[in-house]
């Protein structure tokens, strides 16, 4: 008898359907059919309604704030183990608690590999996500993980920009080996902004270390949170002489008063993926799906092919 691969199916967590059913698009199948039942205490089940048994089961959810779309993943692949799928891959574009890594003071917990064990005892054989917050996160799982860069969507539509006098930015020393990829990459200058903070979200001072006079500045981030430290870093840019400032940011995390920040600043255009949905428009805002990369590195996974050439750095 011939082995044959198992069939794959594709489901979604209820707060990541709008990118789910971009991906079944692209990958060329129906996305899955999930029920939810509620309790009134709050309390939440999920079901899958089409048998999944030895098949290779997708789970798509980015685990933004709140906590439910974290459990609402677990439970979900709790019930994929039980009802005896092969294969279960969490597909996380957005991985929450990425930036709780390792201790940075006494008496905190590294939340990021909590999560790791969660997902791993909940029964994930595989893990799919994008742009972690720190690339040594990979190695709080025990499972494959497929890490993709959103510099494989973001570089092309830079080119496209055809900007002269390039300059890339990072907006913090943390962030310096991203900038130096894409300018390696771009071949163009770099330029890296040095801030401290007397608390989380809340920038103290900032200085740059670089010139940017006469030069067009694009900042590449992993996310964007409240925006205060993009917003702060292209208005220091454009005081120092820049021709603009554009930012790329994979995670649109946006909370609190980002959207204004954002339209307040000297930020010309702020790039990012659809890993997490926009609370609203905005004409600075420019969405660059990340839909095709995970549909066609899933497709990948499936036929056990190499996804390396889909990492451009």
């Amino acid at each position: 008898m011939s082995h044959k691969e198992p069939e794959a199916k594709i489901f979604a967590c209820s707060q990541s359907v709008y990118l789910a059913e971009k991906i079944s698009e692209a990958y060329g199948i129906p996305l899955g059919k999930v029920s939810m039942s509620h309790y009134s205490d709050g309390e939440f089940q999920p079901s899958f309604e089409e048998s999944i048994r030895g098949l290779r089961v997708f789970i798509i959810c980015s685990t933004f704030p709140n906590a439910d779309n974290l459990m609402e993943l677990l439970l979900m692949i709790d019930a994929a183990k039980r009802a005896s799928a092969r294969h279960i891959t969490a597909v996380m574009p957005y991985f929450g608690w990425a930036r709780q890594d390792r201790k940075d003071k006494p008496r905190v917990p590294i939340g990021a590999k909590l999560i790791a064990k969660m997902l791993e005892a909940a029964g994930a054989t595989r893990i799919m996500t994008m742009d972690l917050h720190a690339d040594q996160i990979q190695g709080f799982f025990e499972k494959p993980v497929d890490h993709l860069f959103a510099s494989t969507i973001f570089l092309p539509y830079v080119e496209s920009l055809k900007l002269d006098n390039l300059t890339i930015a990072s907006p913090d020393m943390g962030g310096s080996k991203r900038a130096y990829a894409y300018s390696k990459f771009l071949e163009s200058d770099v330029v890296i902004c040095y801030k401290q903070r007397k608390q989380a979200n809340v920038i103290d001072t900032m200085e740059l270390i670089g010139e940017v006079k006469g030069r067009n500045v694009i900042l590449v981030d992993d996310m964007i949170d409240t925006g205060g430290t993009l917003a702060k870093a292209a208005d220091l840019m454009m005081e120092r002489g820049a021709l603009s400032v554009r930012a790329i940011c994979t995670h649109a995390i946006l909370s609190g008063g980002a959207y204004e920040k954002i339209e307040e600043s000297k930020l010309s255009e702020l790039i990012v993926t659809d890993s997490i949905p926009l609370k609203k428009e905005s004409n600075k805002i420019k969405v660059v799906s990340c839909a095709p990369l995970f549909a066609e590195v899933m497709h990948m996974v499936q036929n056990n092919n190499s996804i390396s050439g889909k990492f451009i750095m």
